[in-house]
């Protein structure tokens, strides 16, 4: 099972989209607060679908707290579109954690400082970024063909 954390994501649409990836993968989706958005947020539920009550989340009041509970931290991979190496560049195994940040400003200093493994999905250079639906979708589909997609 792969771990998908989204630091304080922002918009519901797209977690909403992402729990509904995290069910169709058997992924579990880690949340850090504060959220843009109240949880029970019908737009959140309009994204995930009747799939929500499937979703194996859990939820922290910040990141400390789930750093806290981490048992190798070695296996935490954060996506920065400012990262060198490649998601293509990297073995990943069952039980990573694939750490996605808030959509208008993806992870903030202090928060990559607290890790050594930062991961790029490579772009055209006329964009900045990917949705962060996508991104995660990116990732996943790579971890998974690369674990054997064993669902």
């Amino acid at each position: 099972m792969l771990n998908i954390v989204l630091v304080e994501p922002e918009i519901p649409n797209n977690t909403g989209n992402i729990g509904r990836l995290c069910v169709g993968t058997k992924s579990r989706l880690h949340l850090i607060h504060p959220f843009g958005f109240v949880i029970n947020d019908k737009n959140l539920k309009r994204s995930g679908l009747d799939y929500w009550v499937h979703l194996d989340v859990v939820e922290y009041q910040n990141s400390e707290e789930w750093i806290a509970q981490i048992p190798d931290q070695s296996r935490v991979f954060l996506m920065s579109s400012h990262a060198e190496k490649s998601i293509y560049e990297t073995d990943f195994q069952d039980e990573d954690w694939l750490v996605f940040g808030k959509e208008s400003v993806g992870l903030s200093e202090e928060f990559l400082a607290k890790f050594d493994n930062h991961l790029t999905i490579p772009m055209s250079n006329l964009i900045r970024s990917f949705n962060i639906a996508n991104s995660v979708a990116f990732v996943v589909g790579e971890a998974k063909r690369q674990i054997g997609l064993k669902i």
